[in-house]
C-alpha cells in the first residue's frame, strides 16, 4: 500500500478516538482511513495515529493546517507517514548485532589505531 496521502499524527491525548481524530481532520478532504494506535494489552491509545486521505493534496493541506494545533486538549504534531521523527523504524540498534557499535572498524583497541596513525606522521 502506498503511503501517499498518509499522515502521521503524534502527541494525541489518550482520550482521542478514531472518531474525534477524523472529525478534526475532515475539513481538509475525504478521509480514507483513520487509525489510533493502541496498546495491545490495555487497549489504551499510545498517543499517536495515522490519517489517510484519498487525495495526496488534501493530506498536504491537512499537514499544513493541523500541525501544532490542539486536538482533545493536546498539541499535535503532523508529518508525512514514514518520513518524520528521526526514528529508525523501531529499534534500529538490533540491526547492528555482532558488529560492535562503531561501524566498520576492524577490531583492535583504541591504542592500536593510535599507534598506526602516529606511525604515518
Amino acid at each position: 500500500m502506498s503511503d501517499e496521502g498518509k499522515l502521521f499524527v503524534g502527541g494525541l491525548s489518550f482520550d482521542t478516538t478514531e472518531e474525534s481524530l477524523a472529525e478534526a481532520f475532515a475539513k481538509y478532504g475525504n478521509i480514507a482511513k483513520v487509525d489510533v494506535i493502541r496498546d495491545k494489552e490495555t487497549g489504551r491509545s499510545r498517543g499517536f495515529g495515522f490519517v489517510k486521505y484519498d487525495n495526496a493534496e488534501d493530506a498536504k493541506d491537512a499537514l499544513d493546517g493541523m500541525n501544532g494545533k490542539s486536538v482533545d486538549g493536546r498539541t499535535i504534531r503532523v508529518d508525512e507517514a514514514g518520513k518524520g521523527g528521526g526514528r529508525s523504524g523501531g529499534g534500529g540498534y538490533r540491526d547492528n548485532r555482532g558488529q560492535g557499535g562503531y561501524g566498520d572498524r576492524s577490531g583492535g583497541s583504541y591504542r592500536d589505531s593510535y599507534d598506526s596513525y602516529a606511525a604515518h606522521e
